[in-house]
């Protein structure tokens, strides 16, 4: 594959080091921080295991390593301002850092992100499973910029075609932001053959790619072997994994053989197309005891005409069908969605379509999100762009709305007993716990992490359930 420089080095050479990174004669010291989605998250967990296998050290946080990883998103112009503000906030608390900037951002526009002061050098994600080497190159150099030999002031940028890129990331990761750490995420799937016309993943992340089975199942035999009992299996667009392998599989397959040939107590899936909830995958996970019983199936609009001008492959009736078919088939189920507000051209009527539906349809939570124009993507260019004021009011009302909706479907279970899965402890009092069905549990009382117990409800304490252990538990 070619690399790509799009901003040049300045006055370095290129000389081979040795295999561990090492500055001023110590064994170097790295902070990753990762911005945006579970796939993300998961690649910046590949990134941590690669520098660690070539003898980098963590530490403590960005103020305190020699070289800061950054893991961009850019779904949105808010995840570009975080990014660019991490960079300046890290550059000023530690001015002496290398800071590498990698991920969707990255790929997109790395000519703004090598300009930022501070930044050394730029990897899109056409280069990242690579990343490692450019702070440890092998002895042999390989082409490699060695990040040790990059000057302050300087930088440079490595990015090539993503549609040519083959290579998928994949690491377990655990929520770094809550008390979760007893639920590893795995990326099985990346990239996305999809072009919805609001959308500018496929342009940084590239064609959709699985990683293959038995790589699958030794990963999720290693978190068994680590005593993990839950895993949540993820991906960019996870309901088409399998689809380019040859030969051609699909996600119920992959399903069945995790059941089949590994100890993995509890499977829970992340986002899936709604095309893609199959009659087969909405069976299997209704029937397996194994298979959390949560379903996450975005829904952008029901608007048949804003669908159609965001280049999504179903209508709102098939999409209404799906839903309901879920429902039949898992009545305790957890529903989920992701709706999108102020696409361009979208009118009261067509807004109202979509909060018809969502109160209508069994959903237990939503996600909703204003549209936020992307460079390079068809809807930038689109006519009757809406009036922010407008998108954000009717994000409220979706808002307000899904949380009625989460209410009523918490008040369902009290007096009633759910399977659970403690978290990691947090407080005095309570132990958080996440049910089968995607929602959080305070319990009474101190109780061990990783444990899978049954809570009795008693009642809803603001965003969760309280309860305690169950005396059949």
């Amino acid at each position: 594959m070619q690399v790509v420089y799009v901003a040049l080095l300045l006055h370095v050479c290129i000389k081979s080091v040795s295999a561990h990174a090492q500055y001023n004669g110590l064994v170097a010291t790295y902070h990753v921080e990762n911005f945006g989605c579970r796939a993300t998250q998961a690649d910046g967990a590949a990134i941590e295991r690669q520098l660690l296998e070539r003898g980098m050290q963590r530490a403590a946080g960005a103020v305190e390593a020699e070289v800061v990883v950054l893991n961009t998103c850019t779904v949105t112009a808010s995840a570009d301002q975080d990014a660019r503000s991490a960079i300046r906030r890290i550059h000023r608390r530690n001015p002496a850092a290398k800071i590498l900037v990698t991920g969707c951002y990255a790929q997109r526009a790395p000519q703004e992100l090598s300009a930022l002061p501070g930044v050394s050098l730029v990897i899109g994600n056409s280069h990242k499973h690579k990343l490692a080497e450019y702070v440890a190159p092998p002895a042999s150099g390989n082409g490699f910029v060695p990040l040790v030999e990059i000057g302050h002031g300087d930088s440079v940028s490595i990015v090539g075609d993503i549609f040519a890129h083959t290579e998928l990331m994949a690491a377990p990761v655990f929520d770094g932001h809550s008390c979760d750490k007893t639920r590893p995420n795995l990326k099985v799937q990346d990239g996305c053959n999809n072009r919805c016309s609001f959308c500018i993943i496929p342009y940084v992340r590239g064609k959709s790619r699985s990683l293959k089975l038995d790589h699958v199942l030794r990963e999720v035999d290693a978190l068994v072997d680590s005593g993990y009992r839950e895993i949540v299996l993820s991906g960019i667009n996870l309901g088409r994994w399998g689809r380019e392998l040859s030969p051609r599989t699909n996600l119920a397959a992959m399903l069945k053989a995790i059941l089949e040939r590994t100890a993995i107590e509890k499977i829970r899936i992340s986002s899936v197309e709604p095309m893609d909830w199959t009659n087969e995958l909405i069976e299997l996970v209704a029937s397996s005891s194994r298979i959390a019983k949560h379903a996450h199936v975005p829904m952008q609009s029901a608007s048949d005409r804003i669908l159609r001008r965001m280049h999504r492959k179903y209508r709102p009736w098939h999409y209404a069908d799906r839903i309901e078919r879920i429902r039949r088939a898992m009545p305790d189920a957890a529903i989920g969605a992701d709706v999108m507000v102020g696409f361009p051209g979208e009118t009261d009527d067509d807004f109202e379509q979509t909060r018809e539906l969502i109160q209508r349809l069994p959903f237990t939570y939503l996600h909703a999100f204003t549209y936020s124009s992307r460079p390079g993507t068809p809807s930038a260019e689109m006519p009757d762009q809406v009036p922010v004021h407008t998108a954000r009011e009717r994000n409220r009302v979706l808002r307000e709305l899904a949380a009625q909706k989460k209410r009523t479907f918490m008040q369902s279970f009290i007096g009633r007993e759910l399977e659970a899965i403690t978290l990691t402890y947090c407080d005095g009092e309570f132990t958080e716990a996440l049910t089968d069905n995607y929602l959080k549990v305070r319990l009474r009382g101190r109780h061990g992490s990783n444990q899978r117990l049954l809570a009795s409800i008693h009642a809803v304490h603001s965003d969760s359930l309280a309860g305690s252990l169950a005396a059949t538990s």
